[in-house]
């Protein structure tokens, strides 16, 4: 490690089938002030314009719908089990989309990644007509989930370039920006449909933009040497009580973002009778607001801690689904979208906290296993990166769940109102959890292997 206050010379990149960076060493500030922050903003910068165009081509299903009238023969009910189904595959797939970063590095996947958007594109710009069946939207929807894959390897790549006191920002952002595609997607949804184009239009412009990203990730991303190679890790993660301690949190934050994000449009217009033009001039506000205070709640949770924040982050997110319960039962359509963008809002926040939480948890169970300095980063790192995709895998989940439940409140209610009532009594739980596992004392204090029967060493979670 580069003594404090020497100048180290800059990563070396070497030319092994990739750009590949031998040495890394956030921790260690004068590595990181003379060249690991450029190179770490460098890297998050192209990471987040390959994840934010991956969640518009996961979420664009959420848009197609809209423009799927009633010659297309699809019932309320099959379009929101078809994108109960994207939402289900784009969680599944962030588990391998994680591994994936420690066997090929991480620009490489991200340019891997990148370019298999083309995929889903071109086969929905194919079948995306009057006369499709029910079963081939289906298909093709499926293959649309790969864009849920690419937060997850994102996430575990960019968790290993920046210190830890730098990473509630430094997620919050990668993930805030990537979050953004499900507005941005919304947002070219409205102005076609304004003017009178079709969806393969919408399509059109995203494929040369999946190219672009491909592109640049190529040119101006790095691989870690330290990351490659160490699957491992996600084994270890998986052993962890934590990592699905912290799933579940984020089935609240998270899931409830892209389960919301995918469903909104689908709401508007089944409750409250909206075209899809009105419906598209609504959708994208809660999204794109929830994707901008992402960061936020990363910064917050730097400042105050992550788990204070998340809690009090679902006392908002219960308040607001319970206004959103008394304005379904007295069909207030201002007050819905009032508390549906705000649940929105307090969904990004959440997402930012919770994933700030991550690697203090690790690095707080490296310091009582009597680790120290580098060492002690290493092993949170470590641990942290490869836990990330895991939870990020079974947060998604959410989306799904959120889905299915609107679609069986529809079914037996006629709206989403005993959905709501559900979600509602989630928040409740999720309060509790965080409260008990990472807030209560003594009971907040948990053994450094996960194990309650384990008495030392112990630490006290109530900082992460």
């Amino acid at each position: 490690m580069t003594a404090t206050g020497t100048a180290p010379a800059p990563p070396p990149a070497k030319n092994r089938a990739g750009r590949w960076i031998e040495e890394w060493d956030p921790e260690d500030e004068a590595f990181w002030n003379a060249t690991g922050e450029k190179v770490a903003r460098r890297n998050l910068l192209f990471s987040v314009l390959s994840e934010h165009i991956g969640f518009s081509i996961w979420t664009m299903w959420s848009v197609l719908v809209l423009f799927m009238g009633p010659e297309y023969g699809l019932t309320p009910a099959d379009k929101f089990l078809l994108t109960s189904m994207v939402t289900l595959v784009g969680a599944v797939v962030r588990v391998p989309y994680t591994f994936a970063v420690a066997v090929f590095g991480g620009r490489n996947w991200t340019i891997v990644s990148a370019g298999l958007l083309l995929v889903p594109t071109v086969a929905a710009f194919a079948v995306m007509k009057p006369g499709t069946s029910f079963q081939t939207f289906l298909l093709v929807g499926l293959i649309a989930g790969i864009g849920g894959g690419n937060f997850a390897s994102s996430m575990t790549n960019i968790n290993a370039f920046f210190p830890l006191r730098k990473k509630g920002w430094a997620l919050g952002l990668n993930a805030g920006g990537g979050n953004v595609g499900v507005p941005v997607i919304q947002l070219i949804a409205l102005a076609v449909i304004g003017a009178s184009g079709g969806p393969r239009v919408l399509l059109g412009i995203y494929i040369p933009l999946i190219v672009l990203a491909a592109v640049l990730a190529a040119l101006y991303m790095d691989n870690l040497a330290s990351v490659k190679n160490d699957t491992g890790a996600a084994k270890d993660a998986a052993k962890d009580a934590h990592t699905w301690i912290m799933s579940f949190l984020y089935v609240g934050t998270f899931g409830s973002f892209i389960g919301y994000a995918f469903a909104f449009g689908q709401v508007l217009q089944v409750q409250f009778g909206r075209t899809p033009l009105q419906a598209a001039y609504l959708t994208f506000i809660g999204p794109l607001l929830g994707s901008l205070i992402r960061p936020v709640g990363g910064w917050l949770a730097d400042r105050y801690g992550g788990a204070r924040i998340t809690l009090y982050n679902y006392v908002g997110m219960a308040a607001a689904t319970g206004v959103l319960v008394f304005a379904s039962m007295q069909k207030s359509l201002g007050l819905f979208v009032a508390a549906f963008v705000a649940l929105f809002v307090l969904s990004g926040v959440g997402n930012g906290s919770t994933y700030k939480m991550i690697p203090g948890i690790f690095q707080a169970k490296a310091l009582a296993r009597g680790l120290r300095g580098e060492e002690a980063a290493a092993y949170g790192r470590r641990l942290s990166g490869a836990s990330m995709g895991l939870i990020g895998a079974v947060g998604a989940l959410g989306g799904v769940g959120i889905n299915l439940a609107f679609r069986q409140s529809f079914l037996s209610y006629g709206s989403g109102t005993g959905a709501f009532v559900a979600f509602l009594a989630f928040y409740g739980l999720c309060f509790v959890v965080t409260w008990a596992v990472y807030l209560r004392r003594p009971a907040g204090r948990v053994a450094a292997t996960g194990s309650a029967s384990e008495t030392k060493p112990q630490l006290s979670y109530a900082e992460v």
